[in-house]
């Protein structure tokens, strides 16, 4: 798939975003050439019952009146548990599962193929969304990493999607799924997407090589840190309607003791180079040999211009260097 390096994130559509509005950032970023969008059953965020599925629908709506071949769709199967109201609590990564989401998305997106299906979090126990440490004493039980491909390669070979990916996964995760594929002949997914910014640089070790010898790109997400980077929160600011005013709960890898610390001197950088710090954070992922795309969404017409304008932003090398140096001091805050 030949996608635009910027690709539209939709996860505000339905709860912070109308669908007018929804449709009015699609038809404005596909005039900037963006051709990629993301999305998922689970969305819009904060999850609940009441709202799931609006987000797939206010972009079927849109996408039911534009030139379908021109567009690449990606959307994402919720993983088990967490979301017990999503198919009445079934959500282990079955095969049945897995087409039962195909076509539900499908009927949601209104269209008859989604170009990238990814499993949202993984299917066993795995430390993410801000956890750290691997904890056995949380094994379970569920389908095999083998039954996953098998669900995907069905829904490739039934042609209700082209590709699949994987999103908050590991390297030992990626590497077995890469296994199992080739172990019985079927493909393997081509993308991950996860967290990466200036401050979630969980990527550039072991996932890093994992991409390079897999012959992935990494679709990242966040990378503004969901909103942190773009400087709305220095100093203390609690800016009405951003995310993390509304909601409390949003976000805890990015509310971790030297997050704050870490994005002023981001900051004070932009400012001495007389740039914005969006252009600061989006360059830098931009700047990164592993990126497929990075993923921008926004509640506002004036933040989607200024993000997709700065993710195409180019760092020089020295400005690149001076990013490394506060690295050094702050390596990965909100891993």
């Amino acid at each position: 798939m030949n996608v635009s390096e910027v690709c539209l994130g939709t996860m505000t559509w339905g709860q912070q975003n109308s669908e007018s509005e929804a449709h009015e950032q699609l038809d404005y970023a596909a005039a900037q050439g963006i051709n990629f969008i993301d999305t998922a059953e689970m969305y819009p965020v904060p999850p609940n019952a009441q709202t799931q599925g609006r987000t797939e629908k206010y972009l079927g709506t849109w996408l039911a009146r534009q030139q379908r071949n021109r567009l690449y769709i990606a959307t994402k199967i919720a993983g088990p548990g967490r979301r017990d109201w999503i198919r009445g609590g079934r959500t282990d990564l079955t095969r049945d599962v897995i087409a039962e989401a195909v076509d539900t998305s499908l009927a949601r997106l209104q269209t008859d193929y989604i170009d990238l299906y990814q499993i949202h979090w993984p299917q066993r126990n795995v430390p993410m969304f801000g956890a750290t440490e691997f904890d056995p004493s949380k094994e379970k039980g569920g389908p095999s990493i083998h039954e996953q491909v098998a669900g995907m390669a069905a829904m490739i070979k039934a042609g209700k999607i082209r590709h699949y990916g994987l999103s908050n996964e590991t390297a030992w995760g990626v590497c077995e799924f890469h296994h199992a594929a080739k172990e019985s002949g079927m493909p393997g997914p081509v993308t991950l997407q996860n967290s990466y910014s200036l401050i979630s640089r969980n990527v550039d070790n072991d996932l890093a090589e994992t991409l390079f010898r897999a012959k992935m790109s990494l679709l990242a997400y966040s990378p503004l840190a969901a909103g942190i980077l773009s400087g709305k929160y220095l100093s203390g600011a609690k800016p009405a309607g951003a995310r993390f005013t509304l909601f409390d709960s949003l976000g805890i890898r990015f509310r971790k003791p030297m997050v704050a610390e870490a994005v002023d001197a981001y900051a004070q950088l932009a400012k001495r180079r007389g740039l914005t710090l969006v252009q600061l954070a989006l360059g830098y992922v931009a700047s990164r040999w592993f990126l497929g795309a990075s993923i921008i969404g926004a509640t506002s017409m004036a933040q989607l211009k200024e993000d997709i304008a700065a993710a195409q932003f180019k760092l020089d090398a020295e400005a690149l260097q001076e990013i490394g140096q506060i690295q050094a001091r702050y390596p990965n805050p909100a891993a």
